[in-house]
């Protein structure tokens, strides 16, 4: 739906005229005053809840927008949307919730805005699916927007070291592998997450508001100052008073989320060795806004960009020591010196990509977050689309921290995550073997679990990179390891990984980007003949429409792609 040629009377709609008065009425009744009916009425999109650290200081983020929105002449309002916590949700049936609810979010910040005729949004996330829900919204209603990103959670300190959410998780296989005790373990729980923000390495949640700030939608900024960093709130007041700017100057979500800004987007992603996740949020994203994105923009925007960010999960450092180098301006400033970025493409400030780099420092003398542009640790982004008689519609492997790059090996198959869970409790997943967990693809989860909880148990039994795990599921942002997600067609709908059967020897080549099974055309067709569909798990509520809806993940797992 485009806006632009009637935005300026959306909410006029319910403020002016006779037959207004009950409109007027029920505003009045939440503080509106007389002059507030001939301004421009403001959205404040706020992600807040205390189901999460990341989000748990967002309401105070939300008010200091509404406060900038009216003092640069808006009528905001504050309205709220879910989230729920990955990092609470993995490991269970909780996570069939996570890839939904961003779904929920988007659906439900589209219709509070266009069913109040709201003229501008200011949208703040924090955790993973806040992000790209939010922006989903943006794209599908295209009326002036800002998005702000929380920020980042300080790291933990632990016996001097810095420690985060996935020292949890890995932890947990480090006790069942017997390597530590009781004590050791509850202490890592304690010391893991010292407040509010969102998971602190270059996990699910910074990566995406990274790619945001690179794709325009955000402040300069915004995705590396620390959730508890006094400047988050000045960042809010800035974005209230920006969205204002943006309706008087008629700019919208769609002249600044165009296809060159995608790929300055995934130009970011890939020089900071981001998620996994990114294909399928930023692949939504740009669906929401009507541009053209696939996967194999993603392998072609990667053959020539360096892999520069020693970041966590496979690197050293958090988004704070990022940000106190310089952040992720300083990252956009050096790819932009070195032709890497569209410099033309518009952002929210009203300026160009290079017109706002311009003003940013470089990054630090002598810092060690980001490597020189001439001294990457991989002449590549990390995160390789792999196609092959396994996949073809796509996988994505995420070669981060990876040595090798060819792995050949037995599949050991598993159709939920518990039954490989306890496979690799009991020790039956030995070196040079490929896991595979199917059947947990957007449809056969439902909801494309993440694995993180698999692959910190990988690392803690210490097989990391020893054993390949293969998935039509997906990954955290905090998963490392020889891991391979997204495959595509997932299991449920008769993609091939559904015909693996034990033993199967699998190949998996990132430098050729190739993955195939050893079996024949002719065989791979009597067990197509063979295949029945499962069941679906849930018959009814949000998992059962979910699955309905939902498309292929190398569509962005939507559940809006256009009917025929």
């Amino acid at each position: 739906m485009d806006n632009k040629k009637d935005l300026r009377i959306r909410s006029k709609v319910i403020s002016e005229g006779v037959n207004r008065v009950p409109n007027r009425s029920m505003l009045r009744a939440v503080g509106f005053e007389d002059e507030d009916f001939k301004k421009p009425m403001i959205g404040v999109a706020s992600t807040w809840s205390e189901v999460t650290p990341c989000n748990v200081h967002i309401d105070q983020l939300a008010r200091e927008a509404k406060q900038g929105a009216a003092e640069n002449g808006g009528a905001p309002m504050i309205f709220n949307t879910i989230t729920v916590s990955d990092g609470i949700a993995m490991g269970h049936e909780g996570m069939y919730y996570s890839l939904p609810s961003r779904e929920i979010i988007a659906d439900s910040i589209e219709t509070v805005t266009n069913a109040e005729r709201l003229d501008g949004v200011v949208a703040i996330g924090g955790c993973d699916k806040t992000t790209p829900g939010c922006m989903m919204a943006i794209g599908r209603m295209n009326i002036p927007a800002v998005y702000v990103y929380g920020g980042t959670i300080q790291p933990g300190k632990l016996n001097g070291k810095d420690i985060d959410i996935v020292s949890s998780f890995e932890a947990v296989g480090q006790y069942q592998a017997g390597k530590i005790k009781d004590e050791e373990l509850h202490q890592v729980e304690c010391h893991a997450c010292p407040g509010a923000g969102a998971c602190g390495g270059m996990y699910t949640a910074n990566t995406m508001a990274s790619a945001v700030e690179a794709l325009g939608m955000s402040i300069p900024g915004s995705s590396s100052t620390p959730a508890v960093n006094d400047y988050k709130e000045t960042e809010c007041r800035q974005a209230g008073e920006m969205v204002v700017n943006l309706l008087e100057k008629d700019i919208y979500p769609r002249d600044i989320m165009t296809k060159k800004a995608f790929e300055n987007a995934i130009t970011v992603v890939m020089a900071l060795g981001g998620s996994t996740n990114a294909f399928l949020h930023l692949t939504a994203m740009a669906h929401s806004a009507g541009v053209d994105l696939t996967l194999d923009d993603f392998e072609r925007i990667r053959q020539n960009v360096p892999y520069l960010a020693d970041m966590k999960p496979s690197g050293k450092y958090v988004m704070q020591d990022l940000y106190e180098v310089g952040g992720v301006p300083a990252v956009m400033k050096l790819l932009h010196e070195h032709g890497l970025l569209h410099g033309d493409c518009l952002t929210v400030t009203g300026k160009t990509v290079a017109e706002n780099l311009e003003e940013a420092p470089p990054l630090k003398e002598g810092q060690k977050v980001i490597l020189p542009f001439d001294e990457p640790i991989k002449p590549n982004g990390p995160l390789v689309l792999l196609k092959g008689n396994l996949a073809p519609e796509g996988a994505v492997a995420k070669m981060s921290g990876q040595k090798i790059s060819r792995f050949e090996g037995p599949a050991k198959v598993y159709d939920s995550e518990a039954e490989a869970t306890k496979a690799i409790e009991e020790n039956y997943i030995k070196e040079g073997d490929v896991l595979v967990i199917r059947n947990v693809g957007p449809k056969g989860g439902p909801g494309m679990p993440e694995m993180l909880s698999i692959t910190a148990m990988i690392v803690g039994k210490g097989l990391g990179g020893k054993v390949a795990l293969l998935t039509d599921g997906r990954f955290s942002g905090g998963s490392h390891g020889f891991v391979i997600g997204h495959v595509a067609p997932e299991a449920f709908v008769g993609g091939p990984i559904g015909l693996l059967e034990e033993g199967d020897t699998i190949t998996i080549d990132s430098d050729k980007q190739q993955i195939n099974f050893d079996v024949t055309d002719k065989e791979i067709e009597r067990r197509k003949q063979k295949w029945v569909q499962p069941e679906l798990k849930f018959r009814t509520g949000i998992l059962a429409k979910y699955a309905r809806l939902v498309s292929s993940s190398a569509k962005g797992a939507v559940t809006d792609l256009e009917l025929d």
